[in-house]
């Protein structure tokens, strides 16, 4: 029996039997009868060959050549002997192999899906047996989804980790592009690599600044102090923008559906301001305005002024307002942009395992401090560490913080002068006690216009020339005069040429201590040296601080590293932890002219346009 089996297995050779391999004999033919398809072929060819040689030879030769008997024998016999065997055993084995092979392909299909999971099919199956009330799979997928998530993550984390190192290899320095690939680095406020103070051959200190506006941020801040009333407002604008935007696409649909061209960039936008008019009014007043569309007025008068908190004497449960303000809470859409942020940049840090002491989370401030390390005195610290300093601002916080920012640089200002104005006596002075001279000594000898002139001789016939009165003098000999500021410059202001005399003052200033003391070092040279070093670094501070005039309103991430230049181990791992930040909480820059983009006429070559038409003559 078990020989029976094996005779007919998939594997058996045999000139006769069916689906065999090497057989003139197919399963697959359904009991057709080959011999008679291939007499059927054999004599359609010996009749086309008899035809041609009736057609071809002369009819005395015709005569002569036993055409019906011995030509016509020899011709079946070839043709049955060439044709049919090649022919059959072909055909029979390509039917036989495409079986074999289906029934595989069957096979693995089958296998494969038994190994699938299919929630369709086990839901359909726990639902016959006690409802889906009773056995639910959502918590299953969602198990798969974290699953893949976690593992897309490692995944995505380690492509970051190899491409970092790679570029640093290449680079073979640390410059800004360590931090930030191509698509993000607009992000970049401000980013510095300076000299560590205490270590300077073998430390550096890395500040760097990322600004991500609000339109870019994928879940919107709000402060904590902001009213009901615009976080409702707010929504019902997005809720606007999103009909507008529904609204242009369905025309772009029609207009293609009748064979026009779509919109262009500058008429969407117009047609979006004509869109307007159906949801907005200027009417506050009047119940009927179109602004009240979504909203009743009633319902935004009784929220008007209403802030995150109700006094508890005047808290009514069944009053609109704490209902409203209810509603807006149970959402959570004040608190769940910046949480969102403060989640990510935490989550990431701990599986990107670098570890954090310190944890100041300010969240009615919209601020959150990380600190790698408790301890705040640089002397104590090690060589490689970081903080981190994740904060919102608005547009009145900033326009504090230019303020401020004003205030403090003139202060700067007026401090090194003083000490420049300081030196300056002292240099004069130290010119008087020993008699030397310098250019402006020899110069106020030779051309001081209050000097006496001389009487008598070929002198007295030269005429007197008017004392003209001295011009301000413009260029103070430290940096070149500087171009007038525009109106955009004073709104946007950089002060770089301020700042750069400062830094030439502050060295001049050096060099001119050395000339009056030289290698002495008396109790003014101390004094003076002291205050100046002071003013030095506590200049380089404020330089190091981000200059709210380059920010904008949205999410600032601050981050301070201090690296051994040649290991860089935080500064490579905070590379990872901030792309990954980025791509987890900003949409990223968003040009609308390519992220709308179907067919424009721009694109669109008519000289290259090619038809088929009779040209007039």
């Amino acid at each position: 029996m078990a020989r029976d089996t094996m005779t007919r297995g998939p594997n058996l050779i045999h000139p006769e039997k069916p689906s065999a391999v090497g057989s003139r004999n197919s399963l697959n033919r359904d009991n057709r009868n080959e011999y008679e398809e291939s007499k059927l072929l054999i004599d359609e060819e010996v009749d086309k060959v008899l035809n041609h040689i009736n057609a071809k030879l002369p009819p005395e030769v015709l005569e002569k050549l036993d055409v019906m008997g011995s030509v016509k024998s020899k011709l079946h016999n070839y043709f049955n002997q060439n044709f049919q065997n090649m022919f059959n055993r072909y055909i029979t084995t390509m039917e036989d192999e495409l079986g074999k092979k289906l029934r595989d392909l069957i096979d693995k299909e089958e296998y494969r899906t038994l190994n699938r999971y299919t929630p369709r099919e086990i839901a359909e199956i726990l639902d016959k047996i006690g409802g889906m009330d009773k056995f639910n799979t959502g918590e299953i997928e969602k198990s798969i989804v974290n699953i893949y998530g976690h593992l897309q993550g490692h995944i995505q984390r380690g492509m970051y980790d190899l491409e970092n190192e790679t570029n640093s290899l290449l680079r073979q320095k640390s410059d800004v592009g360590a931090f930030v690939r191509g698509e993000n680095s607009y992000a970049i406020a401000k980013c510095s690599f300076k000299n560590n103070f205490f270590r300077p051959k073998t430390v550096m200190d890395v500040k760097l600044a990322i600004n991500i506006l609000d339109s870019e941020l994928i879940s919107p801040i709000y402060h904590y102090q902001v009213p009901v009333e615009i976080i409702i407002k707010d929504i019902i604008a997005k809720h606007v923008h999103e009909l507008i935007d529904q609204e242009i696409k369905e025309l772009n649909m029609t207009l293609l559906d009748e064979g026009k061209e779509e919109l262009t960039d500058t008429e969407m936008i117009f047609e979006k301001i004509k869109a307007l008019d159906n949801y907005v009014d200027d009417d506050t007043n009047n119940e009927q305005s179109k602004r009240y569309q979504f909203v009743a007025k009633r319902f935004t008068d009784k929220i008007a002024g209403l802030q995150a908190e109700i006094d508890p004497d005047d808290y009514d449960p069944l009053n609109i307002r704490e209902n409203i303000k209810k509603i807006i809470d149970n959402e959570n859409i004040r608190n769940r942009g910046f949480n969102t942020a403060v989640n990510n940049i935490t989550s990431i840090l701990d599986t990107s395992k670098m570890g954090y002491q310190h944890v100041e989370n300010y969240k009615n401030a919209r601020e959150c401090l990380i600190r790698e390390y408790e301890e705040t005195d640089v002397t104590q610290l090690p060589d490689e560490r970081f903080q981190i300093r994740l904060v919102y601002y608005d547009d009145e916080q900033i326009s504090e913080m230019r303020n401020g920012y004003d205030v403090q640089f003139t202060e700067m200002h007026q401090e090194i002068m003083k000490v420049v104005q300081v030196v300056d006596v002292l240099y004069n002075d130290h010119k008087a006690s020993t008699g030397m001279q310098d250019y402006d000594d020899v110069a106020h000898h030779y051309l001081d216009k209050d000097k006496p002139k001389a009487r008598g001789g070929w002198f007295s016939q030269r005429v007197e020339e008017e004392v003209e009165e001295e011009q301000p003098k413009l260029w103070n000999e430290v940096v070149f005069i500087p171009p007038r500021a525009t109106e955009v410059e004073q709104m946007n202001k950089t002060n770089v040429h301020i700042v750069e005399e400062l830094r030439k003052r502050i060295i001049n200033v050096r060099k001119r201590l050395t000339v009056i003391y030289k290698n002495q070092n008396p109790v003014e040279r101390m004094i003076v040296e002291n205050r100046l070093n002071f003013l030095d670094r506590k200049f380089e501070e404020f330089e190091a601080m981000i200059n709210p005039y380059h920010i904008l309103p949205g999410l600032i991430l601050e981050i301070d590293i201090t690296s051994v230049k040649r290991k860089k181990t935080t500064m490579m791992a905070m590379a990872n932890v901030l792309n990954e930040f980025l791509y987890s909480v900003s949409k990223g820059f968003q040009d609308t002219a390519f992220a709308s983009f179907t067919r424009r006429r721009s694109t669109e070559r008519v000289d290259l346009a090619q038809s088929f038409q009779r040209v007039a003559e």
